[in-house]
């Protein structure tokens, strides 16, 4: 499996395509590993579903049925994303239930934000 590395690895290494600077190779690398992490339809729903679940958490059984998909698949889905760094995974008994990490969720938010942007949005 290829390395997706942390959003906290790409977000405080990376500097942002859009800075108007050359992003280097290696932080290039570990970005566009997180972003295809989400870069499937699947684990955007997954995302979705469980940052709108009514704890903000959310197990595999809760999930297959709104996403249509086998416990397995879900299971990779999530793997994939946890090791991104954008979900936290929390083991209850026989239970694993999954949150996600704001903080992953808004270092990608803002290296695809133009510094403008950024300015912007921070001053109002």
């Amino acid at each position: 499996m290829h390395d997706v590395g942390t959003p906290k690895t790409a977000a405080t290494a990376v500097v942002s395509p859009l800075a108007g600077e050359p992003i280097k190779r290696a932080d290039a690398e570990r970005l566009a590993g997180v972003l295809k992490a989400v870069a499937d339809p699947a684990r955007l729903r997954l995302l979705s579903l469980i940052q709108s679940a009514p704890e903000g958490e959310a197990s595999v059984s809760d999930l297959t049925a709104p996403l249509g998909l086998s416990q397995p698949t879900v299971s990779h889905h999530l793997r994939i994303l946890t090791e991104a760094g954008l979900l936290e995974r929390e083991k209850r008994g026989v239970w694993a239930y999954y949150r996600l990490v704001p903080s992953a969720i808004a270092a990608i938010a803002e290296l695809l934000t133009p510094p403008r942007k950024r300015a912007t949005r921070k001053t109002r």
